[in-house]
């Protein structure tokens, strides 16, 4: 194999880096979402109180998140992409097997915010990178298929652990196990680098963006963005609301979940490549589809929770997949890996404090939530709209952002 020079760029050869990078997250969401799945039973197990379990992982995504910003600048400011990514991949991944090894709560602790503190830095270079290749295949299919193989190592990671603590093997033995994809990963990384080693040299320049700072459509768009975060439940709470109202039983929680995972990957594919012909018009839809989870998940009996959770899916996958393309079209290639961040960075900021809302208003009021989480998705399409015909004018004229 040989490196790849601008030269030999083509859509066979940005397709091919889009499937590697792709096939890294696989591996990576295997290791660490298949720790996550245990991480809050292994922590009670050393002895970590409930509300323990909860301080560590806002601790882990806080900390995550707000490195995101300095990431990103990092890899603008230095063109290292494949050294951040490297960094943030290495501290991801190597701290999940090392929990095999931890013997008290407060060292497992210290593990989990390593690989939340890794997952955020490795993040912003990755999605800069992979927006420069999506240029030559479309913007929504490439993070699209992106987004189909990350969920599939997110569903195989949580059934390899299942089959570790079927088969008596324990929660050291699971954590063990995931070195080998946590290595797979970083030997796959590794080929894509060697193969790429200067990804921003896949996207063709076209019309000049704005490179100091950020256009206006950025910022409203972020805002958009930020509604529909705020809107959205964590599936811990959804899972709580099953339980707790005997809507399923504990064994059928997880086959709701891995159903709007699979509807996720499935998603990010379709919306995709519907991404690449309606532009900013298909997050209006997607949004409307992803508010009628709330009635539909909290109001409902099984089967109704069943239609809410497949909603649910579809809007993680949008979410996930095209939100990231459309960054890509309105910032400067000298400015993307600073924009994942900003947008990241905020999105998880506002993910947290519709969480925080939504948990507050369950115990308060269930119709209440399912008000506050329809309307703040609901409100986010005028603004798409507004964003999106912002952008089409742009393009008709060849102005600047």
């Amino acid at each position: 194999m040989t490196a790849i020079t601008r030269d030999d760029i083509s859509a066979g050869t940005a397709l091919r880096f889009v499937v590697l990078i792709g096939i890294v997250s696989l591996l990576a969401d295997m290791t660490y979402e298949g720790a996550r799945s245990i991480n809050g039973p292994f922590l009670a197990v050393l002895g970590a109180s409930g509300a323990i379990v909860g301080a560590i992982s806002g601790l882990g995504e806080l900390i995550g998140y707000s490195l995101r910003l300095v990431s990103g600048y990092l890899s603008d400011k230095t063109k290292s992409y494949w050294a951040i990514t490297f960094l943030g991949y290495c501290v991801n991944l190597i701290a999940v097997p090392l929990l095999a090894l931890a013997g008290d709560w407060e060292v497992a602790a210290l593990l989990m915010v390593a690989e939340r503190i890794g997952k955020g830095i490795r993040v912003p270079p990755r999605d800069a990178m992979l927006s420069y290749a999506t240029q030559h295949m479309g913007r929504g299919w490439g993070f699209g298929l992106h987004e189909a193989l990350d969920q599939l190592g997110a569903i195989l990671g949580p059934l390899i652990i299942s089959a570790v603590l079927y088969l008596r093997g324990g929660y050291q033995a699971g954590y063990g196990l995931l070195l080998i994809p946590a290595l797979l990963a970083l030997g796959v990384l590794a080929t894509a680098r060697y193969l790429y080693p200067r990804p921003q040299d896949l996207e063709i320049s076209q019309a000049k963006l704005q490179v100091q700072g950020f256009g206006r459509s950025f910022w409203v768009y972020l805002a958009a963005a930020a509604l529909v975060a705020a809107g959205f439940a964590d599936f811990p709470l959804i899972a709580y609301h099953f339980q707790k109202a005997a809507i399923a039983s504990p064994a059928m929680i997880p086959i709701l979940y891995a159903v709007a995972m699979g509807v996720d990957a499935l998603a990010a594919l379709v919306f995709g490549r519907l991404f690449d012909r309606l532009g900013l018009a298909t997050l209006m839809i997607v949004a409307g589809l992803s508010a009628l989870f709330a009635p539909l998940v909290f109001f409902g009996g099984l089967y109704t929770a069943l239609i809410g959770m497949a909603l649910w899916g579809v809007g993680i996958g949008a979410q996930e997949s095209i939100m990231r393309a459309a960054v890509a079209g309105m910032v400067a290639p000298e400015r993307r890996s600073l924009a994942y961040g900003v947008f990241n960075t905020a999105y998880g900021i506002f993910w947290f404090l519709g969480s925080v809302l939504i948990g507050i208003l369950y115990d308060v009021s269930i119709p209440a939530l399912v008000i506050f989480a329809m309307t703040t998705q609901l409100a986010s399409i005028p603004i798409f709209y507004f964003v999106h015909r912002q952008i089409r004018e742009i393009d008709q004229i060849g102005g600047r952002l």
